[in-house]
This record gives C-alpha cells, structure tokens and sequence, in this order.
C-alpha cells in the first residue's frame, strides 16, 4: 500500500499504476471502516442517554440537549478543519485529529458531571471529522464513471459507524456502564485513526490565503454554485428529520409504552444496516441517473416514514417499517447529494464543507427541537419535527436555478 505518493501533477497526464492503487479495494476499506469508527462517536451519547441520566440522577429527556451537542461540535469541526483537506498534508491532520478525539472521548469516560460530559462530546465530536476529510480523496480517485459509488463505499461505512453506536453502544453500556463505552471507543479512534494516516499518499498543498481562508470562501462558493446550494439545503432537511426521530427514539423505547431496557432499545439501531445496503444501490443510480433524481425519491420514502414513525407510538411494526425506509431514503439523498458536491466546484473540501456542515446544523438544531417537543407533545412532537424539517428542506429549493 502506497504511503509516500504526491498529488501535484501535470493537468491531463495519467496517474502512476502506484498512485493509482491508492483508490483500489483495500484502500477503499480501510478508509471505510475507519469513517465507521470515527462516525460512532457522534452519536455515542444517544443510545446511553437513559443510563448517563440515571448516574447524574435526571431524567433522560433533561440529558436529550447532550445529543445535540455532539452534531453541533460536528458541525464546528467541519467548519474549522475539513477546508484544510484543499490546503495541508492529510496525513499530519488525521492523526493530530485521531489523538485529539481520543483524549476528549477519555475526558468525556471520567465526566463528574452533565457539564463536562457535554464539553467534552463537544470536542469529541469538532475533532472526529476525519471521515470528511477522506471522502473528496476518494472521490479525486474515482474513475469518473464510478465516482458515485466510490463516494458510497465510504457512507457506507460511515452508516455502519452510526449502527455501531447505537446497537453496540446500548449493549456494553447495559453490560458495562457507559463510561466504559467512551473510553473503549477512545482506543478505537486512535488506532484506526493512525493506521488511516499511515495509509495516507503524502500531499504538498499551497496554503493560499492562508490556513483558514477555506471559511471565508464559503459564501461566496455558495452563491456561485446553485446545485452546491440546493445539495446543501435539502441534505440539511434530509438529515434534521432523521435526526429528530432517531435521537428521540431511545427515550421512546425505553419509556413507559415500550419499557425497554437501554440493550434492547440500541438493537432496533440494527435497522440502519439498510443505509449500508443502500449505499452501493444509491452510487450506481446516481451513475445513471443523476442526483436530482435519486434525491427526489428519497424525499418521497421520508415523507412516508415520517406517520408511519407516529404510528409506531403503539404499534411496533409501523416503526420497524419505518426505520427501514428513513434510512434508506436518507442514505440515498446523502451519496447524491455529496456526490454533487464534490464536483460542482475546484475547491472539493471547501465545497464538502459547506454540505457537510449544512447538513449537520440541520440535524443538530432538529435534534435540539426535538427533545422538547417531546418533553411536551410526546413521540407525536418528534413526528411533527421531522415533518416540519422535510418540508422546508424541499420547499426552499423547489425554484429553478
């Protein structure tokens, strides 16, 4: 496996065998399972809230807000670090991100109280962007004809991570106690995180602008871009329905009409194996038949998910059917939607940026909303945030260019 490969070449010459065999299969899944690690952390806490709840002595919908700050220390850290995947060497930045979420994930095993545990989630999940930082490697790789599915080989894995953090994470953190999900997840990070990084081909990158200047760009990338824009907005409504339901659904199962315990309620988390089988279908479509197609379907299944979710207040196969089809839908609108991203622009990480943070910003304010309207409306709120996100990720880019 290539580990000292330089990216600068002159525009049109064809790649080396070596550097080619960069984006071949087992560098596919390296990267892959690392991005399913990595992803894990973000959504670590929301499986164990009702354990984190009864150690700090609250109620499980006082600590909701914990989940929600995870996605917003996300979204921070792809603001801050995934422009610098246009301006330094990979390599160095995945494994100073790898020890940085490490030491967090630590810091958050040992947290005496709500406070620190939020902090230190924060920075966990800021630093935990190194999926981001791969997926336009990826796609730079790709034959042009395969890029879609490229690009889905690694949302497959990142999926797969979110699966991971709710099945396994609620069994250990029944088994074990959640301080020592955290901490075995730090050990986790840091070893395939360096792994990745020693895998990585070695980059010279002009730091034109500065380091930072990645941020600023944003807007203007935006506006000079209507599908970056349009990706952008309809991922963010995609994944804030998502998120207000899934991050709810622990404190449904685990309250008075299901009484599950924490294990048992992380097992429906095996339902999101459909977005890793997805995945691969969703690149090939989009191959084929474009993104605003595939995007477009995937509205369809979320907007029939969304009462059969509220139906599954009572009924439990009505919430099988629909954690099917919401991640499957939400799957699929993601390989488009980033797919387009990536290559709308001459600025990929910068241009990912912006999708990526749209879209967890979405799912983090959904979530922050979610958690009161069931406070004070039950599952039936958390329904009505999920309906409310969709429409207006739809709605607000429904207009031609």
């Amino acid at each position: 496996m290539p580990s000292a490969l330089t990216t600068r070449q002159a525009p049109g010459l064809r790649a080396p065998a070596r550097e080619r065999s960069a984006s071949g299969s087992l560098f596919l899944l390296l990267i892959a399972v690392c991005t399913a690690v990595t992803a894990a952390n973000i959504y670590l806490a929301a499986p164990l809230l009702p354990l984190i709840a009864h150690d700090f002595g609250t109620t499980p919908s006082a600590v909701a807000w914990i989940a929600s700050v995870a996605q917003l220390g996300y979204a921070a850290g792809l603001l801050f670090f995934a422009p610098l995947g246009d301006r330094v060497d990979r390599r160095r930045l995945v494994a100073w991100l790898s020890v940085a979420t490490a030491v967090a994930l630590l810091v958050a095993a040992v947290a005496p109280g709500t406070a620190a545990l939020a902090a230190a989630v924060f920075v966990a999940a800021a630093a935990t962007v190194v999926p981001q930082l791969l997926v336009p490697l990826v796609a730079a790789r790709a034959p042009e004809n395969r890029r879609a599915q490229h690009v889905a080989a690694v949302i497959a894995g990142l999926f797969t991570g979110i699966v991971a953090a709710r099945v396994v994470g609620g069994l250990a953190g029944q088994a074990l106690g959640w301080r020592w999900v955290f901490g075995g997840s730090a050990v986790l990070t840091l070893a395939l995180g360096l792994a990745t990084a020693l895998a990585l081909p070695a980059e010279r990158r002009v730091r034109a602008g500065g380091l930072f200047s990645g941020i600023a760009e944003l807007p203007g990338l935006l506006r000079r871009s209507p599908d970056l824009w349009r990706a952008c907005l309809r991922q963010a409504g995609m994944f804030g329905a998502w998120s207000a339901l899934w991050t709810s659904l622990a404190l449904l199962l685990t309250g008075h009409g299901y009484g599950m315990s924490t294990a048992t309620a992380g097992l429906f988390g095996l339902f999101g194996l459909t977005a890793s089988a997805v995945a691969p279908l969703a690149g090939g479509l989009v191959d084929r038949f474009g993104a605003a197609r595939v995007v477009g379907t995937a509205y369809v299944l979320a907007a029939v998910s969304v009462p059969l979710f509220w139906f599954g207040e009572h009924v439990l196969a009505a919430l099988f059917a629909a954690a099917i089809l919401i991640h499957a839908a939400l799957v699929a609108s993601h390989v488009a939607n980033q797919t387009l991203a990536l290559t709308t622009t001459s600025t990929p990480a910068t241009a990912n940026t912006a999708y990526v943070v749209s879209g967890f910003a979405g799912g983090a304010l959904a979530s922050a909303v979610a958690g009161p309207a069931f406070g004070h409306w039950g599952w039936t709120g958390v329904c009505a945030v999920a309906g409310v996100w969709l429409v207006l990720g739809w709605t607000t880019t429904a207009r031609g260019r």
